[in-house]
C-alpha cells in the first residue's frame, strides 16, 4: 500500500491537484519544438527541488507545496496541456521497505511506494529507470518519458505508453 505523507496514512487518499496550470499554453508546440524543449537541460533549482521531495517540508506546508508547483510551472509551463507532465517518479530515500516516490500531477501529490506495490498506471512504466543510480528522477508524459540526471541532463525515451 502507498504511504501518503501529506495525510500520514497508509491508504491511498485523494490529494490536492497541481495539474491546473495558471498560464498554460493554448497553442501546442510543434513536434520539433516540443522535442527540443524536452531535451533541454533542467535548471539546478528544479533538479534540487525534485530530489528533495523526501525531505518532506512541502508535504505538510501548503505554501511550500505551492512553491513546488510554481517551480514546475516555471520549468515546464510552456508545454501545452495535451503534452503536459503527468508525474515524476524517483528513488525514495526513506529506506526499506520504500523504493520509489511519485509526484502525480493528475491527482495525488506525493506518495511513497513500498517494494512490489504498484504505482498508478501512468507512472509504473518509469519505476525501473527511477531506481537506477544514473537518474535523479523520471518525468512521465503521455507518450514519452524524460530521464533527468543529477546535473540536469536529459534523455527522451519516445513511445512509452
Amino acid at each position: 500500500m502507498a504511504r501518503n505523507l501529506l495525510f500520514g496514512t497508509e491508504a491511498a487518499t485523494a490529494g490536492l491537484s497541481v495539474a491546473t496550470r495558471s498560464q498554460a499554453r493554448t497553442t501546442p508546440l510543434s513536434a520539433a519544438s516540443l522535442d527540443s524543449r524536452l531535451r533541454q537541460k533542467r535548471s539546478p533549482a528544479y533538479v534540487q527541488a525534485m530530489t528533495r521531495v523526501d525531505v518532506g517540508g512541502h508535504l505538510h506546508d501548503r505554501q511550500a507545496l505551492a512553491a513546488l508547483k510554481q517551480l514546475i510551472d516555471a520549468e515546464l509551463g510552456e508545454i501545452a496541456l495535451e503534452d503536459r507532465l503527468l508525474g515524476i517518479v524517483s528513488r525514495c530515500m526513506l529506506g526499506h521497505p520504500y523504493e520509489v516516490h511519485t509526484l502525480d500531477l493528475t491527482g495525488q501529490i506525493i506518495e511513497h511506494f513500498k517494494i512490489g506495490h504498484t504505482l498508478p498506471l501512468t507512472l509504473e512504466r518509469a519505476r525501473t529507470l527511477a531506481v537506477h543510480p544514473s537518474y535523479a528522477f523520471i518525468e512521465v508524459y503521455a507518450n514519452r518519458m524524460v530521464t533527468v540526471s543529477d546535473s540536469g541532463q536529459t534523455a527522451v525515451i519516445e513511445g512509452t505508453t
